[in-house]
């Protein structure tokens, strides 16, 4: 296999929601009471949503700008490339990024789709989490089928809206929902996935074959250090959090009731997975006898690869080492348009963690896995000749990947790097 030969699918990316995304699926009644996008005095854009102000927008968008410009700028739309809130222009630069298929998560939703369970009118709340699953599946996904795994959110307050909203979804072709890593976080206040209130969740996706989505940064989230410290260390933390998710849900009972319960560990790269696999076996060796827990006669490893998908970005180590984790288990993740993406370069940068690599081991990280853990069927709608990372690129010849400044605030380095305490205050301006 050449570089040019892969076919790749996207496990997590992101999208800045467009502000005419409620104008057609909701009704007039409610027109004034939709979330919207307002421009601010200052120029920067916010989401309203009744009681709430929602200062995402473009926040971690910044692919197409200088590195020099990243951080948590830019702060509205005219800074932002347009394919991170227009479908067609997302496909252009999939296809130069040589990206088949995507997921992406949503930004003024948070990406567990939390700011619907902020909204105190939870009838309103519900509706607009309706027709923001009906945009996201029929506008954004529906607009080129086969290039998007439709992803929906769950109104998480109560447990039998959740059963009748997937029901609702799965009908509309939708298998895959966002889930907090950890629900019973300070921040989020909601049961334990060890609770029972979650029981009828577990029971619908097992039965509906729903992937759950757990994005990092969504319960298990790194705390800062100090805020004098480099801003560096909190983003290296980032990824490697969910090992703390991860070793909760691996101990979620439910998982020997439902064999097809699945859960994606979404942007925490695979690295660690080796390491953390070989600690939850001596812990339960070690321990078993008097802490009660019990795989069912499986070993960790064992469960985990029954019931875990991981994915990453960059990760050689990881790689190196994905016997140990799991040839079926491991996915490709391109996180456009944040920060850490490699767009426009994303098949070279991978490539190079698949030296040594057999092309069927490839193949299932590349795209094989992701379309069977969410049972998405991408070539009865594409052809798969066309899907190569060179069959797409040379579609997109017309696609400008020159970097281009915004005129946004660049960080000052001048007296040190970039702290947490300069980022938070990026946050509190925001």
């Amino acid at each position: 296999m050449k570089l040019e030969d892969m076919i790749l699918a996207s496990v997590d990316d992101h999208l800045s929601e467009p502000a005419d995304m409620f104008d057609r699926h909701l009704p007039a009644t409610l027109k004034d009471r939709a979330p919207r996008l307002v421009t601010r005095d200052d120029g920067t854009q916010v989401w309203v949503f009744e009681e709430l102000t929602i200062p995402t927008v473009g926040l971690n968008s910044v692919v197409g700008r200088p590195k020099e410009e990243y951080g948590f700028e830019p702060t509205s739309y005219d800074q932002i490339r347009k394919a991170s809130y227009d479908v067609h222009a997302r496909i252009d630069d999939m296809n130069v990024n040589g990206i088949a298929t995507s997921i992406c998560f949503g930004s003024f939703t948070q990406f567990d789709g939390f700011t619907f369970c902020r909204v105190k009118d939870r009838a309103l709340a519900l509706r607009v989490l309706q027709a923001y699953n009906d945009w996201h599946i029929e506008d954004w996904c529906g607009a080129y089928p086969g290039r998007f795994i439709p992803l929906a959110y769950i109104p998480m307050w109560d447990v039998d809206l959740c059963v009748a909203e997937i029901k609702r979804v799965v009908a509309k072709g939708c298998h895959a929902i966002s889930f907090p890593d950890n629900p019973a976080a300070p921040a989020k206040g909601l049961p334990s996935i060890h609770d029972a209130y979650w029981e009828p969740l577990w029971q619908v996706c097992n039965d509906l074959n729903v992937v759950i989505n757990c994005h990092i940064g969504t319960g298990s989230e790194p705390p800062h250090a100090s805020m004098k410290s480099p801003i560096n260390a909190w983003i290296t933390a980032m990824p490697i959090s969910i090992a703390n998710a991860a070793a909760d849900w691996l101990h979620l009972a439910a998982l020997g009731r439902y064999p097809n319960l699945k859960i994606s560990l979404s942007e925490g790269g695979i690295g660690w997975i080796p390491y953390f696999l070989e600690r939850a076996t001596f812990t339960w060796e070690h321990h078993k006898a008097w802490t009660g827990v019990n795989f069912g006669g499986k070993t960790p490893t064992e469960v985990f690869r029954e019931h875990f998908l991981t994915c990453f970005i960059d990760d050689k180590f990881g790689v190196k080492n994905y016997q140990d984790i799991g040839e079926d288990n491991i996915a490709y993740e391109c996180d456009y348009p944040h920060s850490d993406c490699t767009w426009p370069n994303a098949p070279e940068i991978l490539w190079e963690n698949f030296k040594g690599l057999s092309d069927s081991v490839i193949n299932k990280i590349t795209h094989e896995n992701v379309y069977r853990w969410f049972g998405y069927d991408a070539f009865s709608m594409l052809d798969k000749k066309e899907m190569t990372v060179a069959a797409l690129r040379a579609r997109a010849q017309h696609v400008d990947t020159t970097p281009v400044s915004s005129g946004g605030k660049r960080p000052d380095v001048s007296q040190g790097p970039v702290t947490s305490g300069d980022i938070m205050k990026m946050f509190s301006a925001a």
